[in-house]
């Protein structure tokens, strides 16, 4: 369904892509013959209501249908009628097999709601905490046919926190009920029970409360309540079955650019890449952050999901599931910590230099690094009177490198005079007698995980140049 922008049939007005899926849910899906024309597609169709765009999937190269077409409707409750007239029905005497109708959700989606889905029917709406459920009942049955209403209390004293749910038996009256409510119930369609917590929502709506008197919201503006990556922003949620992994989905309301995603996830160390995602049929940002090793990633998603980015905006980050077996990467992530802890006592603590490695063996032997780099084999430093050519500037992160360590590994690309550490501080400095070694230490070494310790590696300022700047007052 790549094509389905670029390859509509028809020509004339083309809605723009940021009005796709506004208002949410006014779009449907169509599985059809490869031989239905639009002007059939109108026909049957534009009884439910104003018909906005219609474009059917075609091939790039022989511009046949793909029997793929989608409808846009100027309201949700127009297409979720269409949905549930047309569902299974055949568009003309001469066609035998039924057509499949569902409600297009975005493309990043990479899904389509059924005729019967619980997240067309249900719907979330603030209510006076006076209002019973009879009142509930009352004010929304104008909308369709009520199977049940339910208020939100508070599980000590009993009272009403002015939040409840109403489902709908048809999806059409639950659009209506969010179309033509009073604004001041603040209607949106509610997360499927067994998606999401009510407290999700119950936050949200909180945080709704403080708004700015005057700045009402348009009436179904909230599509990423929707979404499965914002359904709970609850920093000590636990969930036992969600799949683990060095690579995160991220999704907001509001587009990001490649900086703004690497300025966020930056923050926590090991970050690997990061990859804005461009979804042509939706206005809504998308990326894919990815770390060097599973305990950052875990920190990360719980760290940052529903982090603020710009302020009011919530971002939603997500596991992506690679199909790793989690088992493996825990033990991984274990792995990885005993050794940054192990490392860190080392640095911490000098004195236990000669009795800690990582080989259990006598302090004789070169300390063993644990890293993916492929590093060559060690060769001699130069003699500490060596006329310095280049000079390298390291930080550590989370914490430095023991020095036999940091030793080892920079004086394997050759001609390394000195490397060492500064004070109380996580940078240190590596002096070279030739910059073609000092080059290749940094084409190597810069970026990469050595020992659970993530390094960059940069070419430093010349000791005169450092000299001349001006010095800090505090």
């Amino acid at each position: 369904m790549d094509e389905a922008g670029s390859c509509a049939s028809g020509g004339g007005f083309r809605l723009g892509v940021d009005s796709l899926d506004e208002p949410p849910n006014s779009r449907i899906f169509l599985v059809i013959s490869k031989y239905t024309p639009e002007s059939v597609l109108r026909e049957r169709f534009s009884p439910f209501g104003e018909i906005q765009d219609i474009w059917v999937v075609r091939d790039k190269h022989t511009k046949e249908s793909k029997g793929i077409a989608f409808v846009k409707f100027a309201r949700s409750s127009q297409a979720c009628r269409a949905m549930e007239e047309m569902h299974g029905r055949c568009l003309g005497p001469n066609d035998t097999k039924p057509i499949k109708v569902f409600i297009a959700q975005s493309r990043s989606s990479g899904s389509h709601r059924d005729v019967e889905d619980e997240e067309l029917t249900r719907i979330f709406v603030m209510i006076p905490k006076s209002y019973t459920e009879e009142d509930l009942r009352e004010k929304f049955k104008v909308y369709g046919d009520i199977e049940y209403c339910s208020i939100i209390k508070n599980k000590v004293t009993g009272e009403s926190k002015g939040l409840g749910y109403v489902r709908y038996l048809k999806p059409s009256q639950a659009a209506q009920a969010i179309e033509n409510c009073d604004r001041s119930f603040r209607a949106i369609l509610a997360e499927p029970k067994n998606k999401a917590s009510e407290s999700s929502e119950q936050d949200y709506y909180s945080n709704m409360r403080q708004e700015t008197l005057g700045h009402e919201p348009r009436v179904n503006m909230f599509p990423f309540e929707q979404q499965p990556e914002f359904s709970n922003f609850d920093k000590n949620d636990n969930r036992g079955q969600e799949a683990i992994s060095k690579r995160l989905s991220v999704v907001s309301r509001v587009p990001f650019t490649e900086e703004q995603l690497f300025s966020i996830f930056d923050i926590v160390p090991g970050l690997e890449y990061c990859e804005v995602q461009r979804d042509p049929y939706s206005n809504y940002g998308h990326g894919v952050v990815q770390y060097f090793n599973v305990a950052s990633a875990i920190y990360a998603k719980y760290k940052l999901h529903g982090f603020q980015y710009p302020p009011g905006n919530w971002i939603g980050v997500s596991f992506i599931d690679d199909g790793s077996n989690p088992t493996d990467l825990l033990r991984k992530m274990a792995t990885q910590m005993v050794a940054a802890q192990l490392a860190s006592m080392v640095w911490n603590n000098p004195n236990q230099q000669q009795f800690l490695q990582f080989g259990g063996s006598s302090g004789s032997q070169l300390p063993q690094i644990q890293t993916d780099v492929v590093l060559p084999s060690c060769k001699k430093k130069a003699p500490p009177e060596t006329p310095v050519k280049e000079r390298l500037f390291i930080v550590f992160n989370p914490h430095p490198l023991p020095l036999d360590v940091l030793e080892d590994i920079f004086c394997r690309f050759g001609n390394l005079i000195e490397v060492y550490l500064v004070s109380g501080k996580n940078v240190g400095y590596a002096k070279y007698a030739d910059r073609i070694s000092a080059n290749d230490a940094i084409t190597t070494l810069h970026g990469k995980i050595l020992n659970g310790v993530r390094l960059k590696v940069m070419l430093a300022d010349s000791p005169r140049e450092e000299s001349n700047k001006r010095q800090r007052t505090y």
